[in-house]
């Protein structure tokens, strides 16, 4: 029996493993077993670690995208599906990929036949990039390599979701439902709201959705996809948070997520996204920041009062590497300094992403 593939992209902070995490749920709910594969150009991914403590089983492809890494993510696959028997496997690629149909979905076609049910490749729209970038404003948020790349994740969707429809004017809606509607006039639309839930039956119907999928393959110049995703720093770093006294963990990390958006908007640094969780003796809560002028938001509250906790942030950010490694550590720093808290710091990777390489490209469409 196959599996059911589905595959979920978007560009980073666009609410995909929000997205995911409900997908899941639904799935569950139907009496199906469920397996999901994130995917990191690093360990220490909070995506990962978010989704596991929810109650899911998940696998990591890190170290290199999907496309990049094929090979372990067919294997990974196949190891939840000894593990776990999954129906549906979900899987989120890395937020700045591209060229996901020619060097993911195709070769699973080609390659593995009968072995997986491929649905409709979903992208989800994040609303702060496509009203700069979609509407032609001067100032898109990156350059224009990056938003060649943003383009590009739209060209290949066989449909898109317009995400966070409960934080927009209706008119704000109409209006980027048109532009997607204007460069994309053959592609289904979708309005939802991963966070409230909001429209999205109709998601769940679209994956449902059988016929011939993922045969978008994209006129791609990889020098300028290469150029894009070299603009953003990328930073991964985990700690251990420790207190005297017992203290509250989501102003931990609403705490260094308000620090990093000052210090980087000081900086004139566009953040593409900015991640912490924050786990501890079965407590676990989130907070992220999606693009430099929205709010910090504690997206999963712990409400967790506690001594200690392991402690993990993810950032891509358009700067350098090691200035965006010194902010973290320095906003880490600055407010465990103004909690009372202690803390060891454990691993931090930064660096820019490498040129993608493709284990396979597949530049014609499967029969």
């Amino acid at each position: 029996m196959s599996i059911r593939f589905v595959m979920i992209g978007g560009f980073l902070g666009a609410g995909k493993t929000t997205t995911i995490a409900r997908l899941a749920n639904e799935y569950r709910r139907r009496g199906m077993n469920v397996g999901i594969v994130t995917n990191d150009q690093a360990e220490d991914l909070v995506d990962t670690l978010t989704l596991r403590e929810l109650g899911n089983h998940v696998g990591e492809v890190a170290g290199a995208c999907f496309c990049c890494n094929f090979d372990e993510l067919a294997d990974t696959i196949s190891d939840l599906g000894r593990q776990h028997q999954p129906d549906i496997v979900i899987a989120e690629p890395v937020g700045s990929c591209t060229d996901l149909v020619a060097t993911v979905v195709q070769p699973l076609m080609h390659l593995y036949d009968e072995q997986y049910d491929i649905a409709p490749y979903g992208v989800i729209l994040k609303p702060s990039h496509g009203q700069k970038i979609l509407g032609g404003g001067r100032n898109a948020g990156f350059s224009p390599k990056a938003e060649y790349i943003f383009r590009k994740q739209l060209e290949e969707a066989d449909f898109i979701a317009l995400n966070h429809i409960d934080r927009l004017a209706q008119e704000q809606i109409q209006e980027l439902a048109g532009l997607l509607n204007e460069a994309h006039p053959d592609v289904p639309v979708i309005r939802m709201s991963a966070r409230a839930g909001t429209g999205f039956d109709d998601l769940v119907e679209m994956f449902d959705r059988r016929g011939q999928f993922g045969q978008r393959i994209l006129e791609l110049d990889y020098d300028i996809y290469a150029e894009g995703e070299a603009e953003l720093g990328w930073l991964n770093c985990s700690f251990v948070a420790t207190g005297d006294e017992p203290f509250a963990l989501d102003d931990l990390l609403t705490g260094i997520i308000e620090a990093l958006k000052l210090s980087l908007a000081e900086i004139d640094a566009e953040t593409a996204h900015l991640k912490a969780i924050g786990l501890w003796e079965g407590f676990h809560g989130v907070a992220n920041l999606v693009s430099s002028d929205s709010p910090a938001e504690l997206s999963l509250p712990s409400d967790c009062q506690t001594r200690k906790a392991e402690m993990v942030v993810n950032a891509r950010v358009a700067v350098d590497p090691d200035l965006l490694d010194q902010q973290v550590r320095s906003a880490i720093h600055d407010v465990c300094g103004r909690l009372n808290i202690h803390h060891e710091l454990r691993r931090s990777q930064s660096f820019r992403p490498g040129r993608p390489v493709p284990t396979h490209r597949f530049s014609r469409q499967s029969d």
